[in-house]
C-alpha cells in the first residue's frame, strides 16, 4: 500500500518543464528589430549632428591644410601642395611669426635648455627602470620632446632678447594665467568655505563675471586701463602713471590681457573648487585639530589629497580653454604692438580674414598638435594618476 501510494505521489507530481511559466510571446520581424535598437536610434540623431558639425569641419579644414587655395571668378581654386603650409610656418617666410626671431642663442638660453634637457632624460630613465609600457613609454617621449621644443623656443627667443611669436604668446597665456587663475581661486574657494559672515554674498559676486560675455570683458578692460580718460585715470595720474600707453609695451598688453582672462575665469575654478572643498570629510579635519595638526598640515595632509582629482580636471578644462584664446586680444590690443600679444587663435583668424584659407587651416592644425599633445600629457599624469592615488 505504501508503494502504491509512493507510485501515486512520483505520478502526480509536475514535471520540470511544467513547472517552468510559459513565456510571453515574442515580437518579431520589425518591431522586434526596433526593440533591440531601440537604445541606438535615440542617440543616432546626437551623433549624426556630432559628426556633421565636428568630423566634417575637420577633415575639410585637413584638405586646406595640406592645399593651396586661391579665389578665382565664382569660387576657389584648390591645390594640393601636401606640407608646404606647415613647412612655411616652421622654417618659411613665417617662421618669425608663428615660432619668433632667431638670431643666436645666449649663454643663459644655452644653461636653461640643457638644464630641462638633463632633468627631461632623467624622467624617462626613472620611467624606464621600472615596469615599462610601450605605448606608455612612446607617449612620455613626446611629451618630453614638445617640452624640450617649447624650452628651446624661449631659450633662443625670450632668454636671448629676441621676440616670440604666437606660439609663445599662447603658451604665455595657458602657463601663466592658469597658474594665477588657479592659485586665486583656490585661495578664494579656502575663504568662502570657512564658517565666515556673508560667505553667500560673496559667492554669488565671485561668480558674476563667469555670465559676462568675453567681448564685453575685453571693451570693459580696454576701458578700466585707459589711463588718460578711464575710470582710474586719477589712480594713473597719481602712480606717475598717466602718459604711460601700455598697448604700446609688449609686457604691458600680455599682462593686461591675462588679467582681463583672468577675471573672467577665476570663478569657474572657485566654484568647481568651492564645491570640492565643502566634500571634504569634516571629521577628518576635525580629528586633525584634536591631534593638534596646524592648518596648513591639515591643507596639505588631508584637504589636498581629497579635491585633488578635482583640481586636476578643472585645470585641464581651463587648459583647453585658455588655447583658443581669441576675444581678449583681439579686442584689446588688435595683436599688437605688433604680434606681442596675439594668440595662435587670432593667428588664424587674421589669415582666414585675408584671405589665406590654407595657412589658417595650417595654424589651426598646428594649435591643435601642440593643445593635444599638453593635455594629453596633463591627464595621464596628472589626472590619472591623482585619481589613481584616491582610488587606492
Amino acid at each position: 500500500m505504501t508503494a502504491s501510494n509512493a507510485n501515486l505521489g512520483e505520478r502526480s507530481r509536475p514535471s520540470a518543464s511544467a513547472v517552468i511559466a510559459p513565456q510571453p510571446p515574442t515580437a518579431s520581424g520589425v518591431s522586434a528589430w526596433l526593440d533591440r535598437q531601440s537604445r541606438h536610434l535615440f542617440i543616432m540623431p546626437a551623433v549624426i549632428m556630432i559628426l556633421i558639425f565636428s568630423i566634417f569641419p575637420l577633415i575639410a579644414s585637413a584638405i586646406l591644410a595640406l592645399s593651396r587655395v586661391r579665389l578665382k571668378a565664382g569660387g576657389y581654386n584648390i591645390r594640393f601642395v601636401g606640407f608646404q603650409n606647415f613647412e612655411k610656418q616652421i622654417f618659411g617666410s613665417e617662421q618669425f611669426h608663428f615660432l619668433g626671431t632667431f638670431k643666436g642663442m645666449s649663454l643663459l638660453g644655452w644653461s636653461v635648455s640643457i638644464i630641462v634637457g638633463a632633468l627631461l632624460v632623467w624622467w624617462l630613465i626613472t620611467y624606464c627602470r621600472g615596469k615599462v609600457w610601450i605605448p606608455g613609454l612612446i607617449g612620455r617621449m613626446i611629451t618630453a620632446g614638445v617640452l624640450f621644443g617649447i624650452t628651446l623656443l624661449y631659450a633662443a627667443t625670450l632668454f636671448s632678447g629676441t621676440q616670440f611669436g604666437t606660439l609663445g604668446v599662447t603658451l604665455f597665456y595657458v602657463f601663466v594665467g592658469c597658474t594665477i587663475q588657479f592659485l586665486i581661486g583656490l585661495g578664494l574657494a579656502f575663504l568662502c568655505a570657512q564658517p565666515i559672515k556673508g560667505r553667500t554674498f560673496f559667492r554669488v559676486v565671485f561668480f558674476l563675471p563667469l555670465m559676462i560675455t568675453p567681448i564685453g570683458i575685453g571693451y570693459a578692460f580696454r576701458m578700466l586701463a585707459d589711463t588718460t580718460k578711464g575710470p582710474f585715470s586719477p589712480v594713473w595720474q597719481w602712480f606717475g602713471l598717466g602718459d604711460f600707453a601700455w598697448a604700446s609695451d609688449p609686457w604691458a598688453a600680455r599682462i593686461f590681457i591675462v588679467v582681463g582672462d583672468s577675471w573672467q575665469w577665476i570663478p569657474f575654478i572657485f566654484v568647481v573648487l568651492l564645491a570640492a572643498l565643502e566634500n571634504v570629510s569634516k571629521d577628518q579635519v576635525e580629528a586633525g585639530y584634536v591631534d593638534g595638526a596646524s592648518g596648513w598640515q591639515i591643507f596639505r595632509e588631508i584637504t589636498w589629497p581629497q579635491i585633488a582629482p578635482v583640481a586636476a580636471t578643472v585645470m585641464l578644462i581651463r587648459v583647453i580653454e585658455a588655447f583658443k584664446l581669441v576675444d581678449l586680444p583681439n579686442i584689446m590690443t588688435a595683436g599688437g604692438p605688433g604680434i606681442a600679444t596675439e594668440s595662435m587663435t587670432l593667428h588664424a583668424f587674421f589669415a582666414w580674414r585675408a584671405p589665406d584659407l590654407a595657412q589658417s587651416a595650417a595654424i589651426s592644425y598646428l594649435l591643435l598638435f601642440v593643445t593635444v599633445v599638453l593635455c594629453v600629457s596633463f591627464f595621464n599624469l596628472v589626472v590619472l594618476k591623482r585619481r589613481a592615488a584616491m582610488a587606492s
